[in-house]
């Protein structure tokens, strides 16, 4: 009103807050203009709307775009990592496996490989924030699942945490990754825990729900539809507005130095995303907070397709066959060549897809196992293996990766097809590679993989 008195007739603009008699904030876009020289008028004219709902729009559109841009620079350079890391723990493992267990270089290799270990775990972490981690959906029963980690939850929390759980009965079931929603509770039990140290109660509930336009709006941009709610709630510290803002960010941490790398809420963003679903959070400081998950609903409640598990006995056995090797890392490349000569196996190597169509054009004889890297300059795995799957039917494929995005996952990685996730040592790698040439092939399909 004050700048509007002395504007001299021109228009003023400013967004200010109000409080609602409701007890509620609003943000009021205004217009005033000095009127007080026109006899007619005589006042300062002001023309104001409600644009509340719009900059939560707004603010949700930024911190979305926001999360995307982070997770893509998570995801680039923990793909980075993993080619790294997969040279670092491939060579400690083969120093290892030559060294006998007297010898005093022993130690110092097992550091490394411990290292490369914990690095090899942020990397997950990461991947799962960026949602390019390999996922292997299935129909899952949500209740089934927390029941069966009620006891591994009462570890997790110490002894002045009750857990408490809330099951809905009738509750639909979710098409997801059984193992990484395991991970996200896991992860909000810990936090949980952390938020109460000096006790409290741990909640999770599960239920069926059904969530609106309006919804949308004001909690968590989502498509209106029917949900599997699994809510996760303590009787913490709680958190400001300004914590919760930032509080799926990787790295960020209210706790001390040393006590937190801030991974922990970020990868349960990712893996929740990445499973098709929403995750809101409700916190006011002193109450505690409540971390709200959103499933859809599995399409029928038909068994997922059942995944093929390595030998549990784990034998090691030699191979003979002859096996293309696809990579452009030359680290990697180099590691996966040497494990595969040491356990038997002919190896032609390639650096990249336009010299593997090259190298078996080339080679007379049989190619019983192509394995390749999905993401390669010039030409990518998918497209490798549908070329030389098409000359060579027999020839069975593998295909590995620092991280599968979503468009890579969707075409190349089908049900049925073998793939390695990167950073890997060279026992699951060679165990990996076995497995795979002594699977039966049934279907064209598994001809591929």
């Amino acid at each position: 009103m004050g700048r509007a008195r002395t504007g001299g007739g021109e228009p003023i603009t400013q967004q200010v807050r109000l409080k609602h008699s409701d007890g509620n904030w609003r943000v009021m876009d205004g217009v005033g203009v000095n009127r007080l020289h026109e006899p007619s008028v005589g006042a300062i004219v002001v023309n104001a709307r409600d644009i509340t709902d719009r900059r939560k729009l707004e603010d949700q559109l930024w911190h979305a775009q926001k999360m995307e841009a982070v997770g893509q620079l998570a995801g680039g350079v923990a793909h980075d990592f993993n080619n790294l890391l997969t040279a670092i723990l491939g060579y400690a493992n083969l120093l290892l496996d030559e060294l006998p267990p007297q010898d005093s270089l022993r130690n110092d290799l097992e550091e490394i490989r411990s290292a490369g270990e914990r690095a090899a775990s942020l990397t997950r972490q990461l991947l799962a924030f960026s949602r390019r981690q390999m996922l292997q959906p299935q129909v899952v029963d949500i209740n089934t699942l927390v029941a069966g980690m009620q006891k591994l939850l009462r570890r997790l929390v110490t002894e002045h945490v009750e857990v408490v759980a809330a099951l809905a009965p009738d509750l639909m079931s979710v098409r997801v990754d059984p193992s990484s929603i395991e991970q996200v509770l896991v992860n909000l039990a810990v936090n949980a825990r952390d938020a109460m140290p000096k006790g409290g109660r741990l909640t999770i509930e599960t239920a069926n729900v059904d969530l609106d336009g309006s919804y949308a709006k004001t909690h968590v941009p989502l498509e209106p539809g029917r949900y599997v709610m699994i809510a996760v709630g303590d009787t913490g510290q709680g958190m400001d507005e300004t914590t919760r803002a930032r509080i799926f960010e990787p790295f960020f941490t209210t706790r001390e130095q040393g006590k937190g790398i801030g991974l922990g809420l970020a990868t349960v963003y990712g893996i929740v995303k990445q499973n098709g679903g929403y995750i809101w959070v409700y916190s006011e400081v002193g109450h505690g907070s409540v971390f709200k998950v959103y499933l859809p609903p599995a399409d029928s409640p038909s068994a997922a397709h059942s995944v093929t598990r390595e030998d549990a006995a784990g034998r090691k056995k030699f191979g003979w066959e002859t096996v293309l090797l696809v990579e452009d890392e030359d680290a990697v490349r180099v590691l996966a060549r040497e494990v595969l000569r040491r356990n038997g196996y002919v190896v032609l190597e390639a650096r990249h897809g336009i010299d593997a169509l090259r190298i078996a054009e080339r080679h007379p004889d049989d190619i019983h196992l192509m394995i390749t890297d999905l993401v390669m300059p010039h030409m990518g795995g998918g497209e490798l293996a549908k070329r030389l799957s098409a000359a060579r039917p027999g020839m069975k494929v593998l295909f590995m990766s620092g991280y599968t995005d979503h468009e890579v996952m969707h075409r190349d990685l089908t049900p049925g097809v073998a793939f390695v996730q990167k950073p890997f040592t060279p026992e699951v790698f060679a165990r990996k590679v076995r497995h795979v040439l002594d699977m039966q092939p049934t279907s064209s399909a598994d001809r591929r993989a």
